[in-house]
């Protein structure tokens, strides 16, 4: 990479972590305000439900706003705004103020992925490569905001927590405000003409009409159902999951040293989030993967396999996870693994059916789709729970990863490129 590449891959991946720290951060507080609020797993699910839709719904005019104004003004407010919503949680005293901020959260954060990624396949030439490095930054915030929100609750209140996850939004956003790149350094003359005149365009509703009629093609309705397969099981599997893996791990008090009447709390908590911490770890090495991947087979054969090994991998994680700690940490890495191999591999195909000039755009549908239809997999797995057991919702789960399968290689038959 040359250095305006290093630039824009080591802008958009500090902000990937962060807005993945905050996001995977939420399901290990979903442990602490179950006891805290007395609510049932599909009353919180629903709750949480909004501000994962809201990141998804609002990708849309983020994407708009991106192809209109460019990356890097739209990723600094959206800093600004996710921090200002976790210090509001941490005032939350009942699941509604719960709904709300993490609603604000949802608003702010929805900007980011149609701007960072429509930057990333227009400023850099081995999309592919830059797409597994933002890639592995944002699953190192999704491991390491967990982890650290779960050996902070330890010791502290879980208010206390969130206030302190605000402060690298700031320093994040102060980095945001002062960096410099060309956006559109790996597109070529015509595609630089053909978007000149994007920024600062007036967006109306007629023209982001207008601009989706010509990015609907075949192809990209068939990437999108692809990344909505994904965006169900992926949050339906996570949003529970710190205390589905609670459940089957035993207590760690004695080894942290915890006393007192908190002290099973503190130590499940912490066991199940730290075994989540490193299921999320994994999948660092399932960007890069995926990513790498990309750049030399069809993403669409890849996403294919992804989807096939997370169908087994559903199945057979509730009996593993009853036969004993080891088997649940194996198949723990496997999910991990495949989960976010799949990621770069459906970002390369969105971009191979959509032109440079709407790719904000597209990516703005991309992730309404992935986080905003995807997120009532929240509240279909809260609701799986209390009334199908573990067993029964892994398996409605497969579902998903089975549906997805099945869209790609339907991609691939009818455009094999």
């Amino acid at each position: 990479m040359d250095g305006n590449e290093r630039s824009i891959v080591g802008f958009a991946s500090a902000a990937h972590a962060l807005v993945h720290t905050y996001e995977l951060s939420i399901p290990v507080f979903v442990v602490v305000w179950l006891r805290e609020f007395g609510a049932s797993t599909a009353e919180l699910g629903l709750a949480v439900t909004g501000g994962y839709a809201l990141f998804g719904i609002g990708a849309l005019p983020g994407g708009v706003l991106a192809d209109r104004f460019g990356s890097r003004r739209l990723v600094a407010g959206g800093l600004a705004g996710m921090g200002l919503s976790f210090l509001a949680l941490s005032f939350a005293n009942g699941l509604v103020a719960v709904a709300l901020a993490l609603a604000g959260w949802g608003v702010a954060a929805s900007v980011y992925h149609p701007a960072a990624l429509s930057l990333l396949s227009t400023g850099v030439e081995n999309r592919g490569t830059a797409f597994a490095y933002h890639g592995m930054a944002g699953n190192a915030g999704i491991a390491l905001g967990p982890l650290v929100s779960a050996l902070l609750l330890v010791a502290l209140d879980w208010q206390t927590v969130v206030r302190l996850l605000v402060v690298p939004a700031v320093a994040v956003a102060g980095y945001a405000l002062v960096v410099e790149f060309d956006e559109m350094a790996a597109v070529d003359a015509d595609a630089r003409e053909s978007n000149a005149d994007g920024p600062g365009r007036a967006v109306s509703p007629s023209s982001v009409l207008a601009d989706s009629r010509t990015l609907f093609t075949a192809g990209f309705v068939l990437a999108l159902a692809v990344v909505m397969a994904n965006g169900l099981f992926y949050r339906g599997t996570l949003t529970f999951l710190p205390e589905t893996l609670g459940d089957f791990l035993p207590p760690i008090d004695e080894l942290l040293g915890v006393v007192g009447s908190d002290s099973v709390l503190a130590a499940e908590l912490d066991t199940a989030s730290l075994v989540y911490a490193g299921l999320l770890t994994v999948g660092i090495a399932g960007q890069y993967a995926g990513g790498k991947l990309s750049d030399r087979v069809s993403p669409t054969l890849g996403i294919a396999g992804a989807f096939g090994a997370l169908v087994a991998v559903a199945v057979a994680f509730v009996p593993a996870a009853r036969i004993g700690p080891v088997p649940l940490l194996a198949v723990s890495v496997l999910l991990g693994l495949f989960l976010f191999a799949l990621q770069p591999l459906y970002q390369a195909t969105v971009a191979t059916y959509t032109p440079p000039d709407g790719r904000g755009l597209s990516y703005g549908y991309t992730y309404l789709v992935s986080f905003g239809v995807g997120a009532t997999g929240a509240t279909i797995a809260g609701y799986l729970l209390s009334t199908l057991g573990m067993g029964g919702t892994f398996l409605v789960l497969a579902v998903f990863p089975a549906l997805g399968g099945g869209f790609a290689l339907a991609l691939y038959r009818w455009d094999p490129a």
